[in-house]
């Protein structure tokens, strides 16, 4: 049987980081009082010197952690191929950036990392060697709207069982079991004007598989508001959704990465007081993870959609994901 960790990524606050609102130290502060035991840092967010880790940030880490019980357990790489403004990185100049980040990791004491598939399937086999070095597990996101057999996932799969390596894996982000609209674009755009029917109208296509410049036009054709636009990209885009038939499938493809998982991703976009995400099928993806070896952390990433902060959302995440992990015992 697994055992599960609750923790929380930083990011969560990142509206309020980014407002001055709060400091590095409140956003931990807030993590331990929603109930984190561990938190994961984004090193481009919240790395004063970034990517390096100073002495100095070294040593408020520390004191925070004596001050709160909660220290550092996860380490969020960029991964950031778009760096120059003439081409994209090499694969050389992507491992070597990399390396960098594992070395900020292991000095911050993270014992995970997670990367992004801007890190090639061959970047990611060469970089074995330095992860074994710092003994940090790397585990490539598998983000919507990739899913855990995608064939780019696969190719990442094959990296992993050909080196054996112990230090290269996956962190699956449950956005990309998401079976229903996103509810915060949703109310996005019902607050900008448009009408429900026609987001409706915009959400049956994308189950329909209608491709994005048909469905645009068919929008745009029925009187649409123009605001629209917004939320029918985020449903072809990075906040995609799948025909609820498609969930076993897709939970079947999770049973098979799992072993090769060192840290889960709670996405979620919006909770409500009944503390359900509309979009992503909580219940049933905890089911698959308590019945199955994971060990370690399922770190709550709080995406601020309705850009309002993510306090109160993250408490409502933890809280789901005990009630949840409690109840599939």
């Amino acid at each position: 049987m697994s055992t599960i960790k609750l923790g929380a990524t930083l990011f969560c606050y990142g509206t309020e980081y980014a407002r001055y609102a709060y400091d590095f130290e409140e956003c931990v502060k807030q993590a331990a009082l929603a109930g984190a035991a561990g938190y994961e840092i984004v090193g481009t967010q919240m790395l004063p010197s970034y990517p390096n880790v100073s002495d100095e940030f070294l040593g408020l880490v520390q004191k925070l952690k004596a001050k709160y019980g909660i220290g550092p357990v996860g380490y969020g790489a960029n991964n950031d191929k778009g760096m120059l403004h003439d081409r994209n990185l090499t694969d050389d100049e992507m491992l070597a950036d990399t390396i960098i980040d594992l070395k900020a990791a292991h000095k911050l004491g993270c014992k995970v990392m997670r990367s992004q598939y801007m890190l090639s399937p061959e970047a990611f086999e060469r970089l074995a060697p330095y992860a074994e070095l710092y003994d940090i597990r790397v585990g490539i996101e598998i983000h919507n709207p990739e899913s855990p057999l995608s064939p780019l996932m696969q190719r990442y799969l094959e990296v992993i069982k050909r080196t054996n390596s112990k230090h290269l894996g996956f962190v699956p982000d449950f956005g990309c079991f998401a079976i229903a609209p996103n509810k915060a674009h949703w109310l996005k755009a019902l607050e900008a004007g448009v009408a429900e029917e026609h987001l409706q109208l915009a959400a049956d296509m994308r189950y329909q598989g209608i491709p994005l410049e048909e469905a645009r036009e068919k929008l745009m054709g029925s009187g649409a508001h123009p605001a629209i636009n917004a939320a029918l990209q985020g449903m072809y885009g990075f906040v995609q959704f799948k025909p609820k038939d498609e969930l076993p499938r897709m939970l079947e493809e999770l049973k098979e990465i799992l072993p090769y998982s060192f840290e889960l991703h709670g996405k979620f976009h919006y909770l409500g007081e009944d503390l359900v995400e509309p979009s992503i099928p909580y219940p049933e993806i905890l089911e698959v993870v308590k019945a199955s070896a994971f060990d370690g952390y399922l770190i709550c990433e709080y995406e601020d959609e309705l850009y309002c902060g993510g306090t109160e959302f993250t408490k409502r995440q933890l809280s789901m994901a005990k009630g949840l992990l409690e109840v599939t015992k």
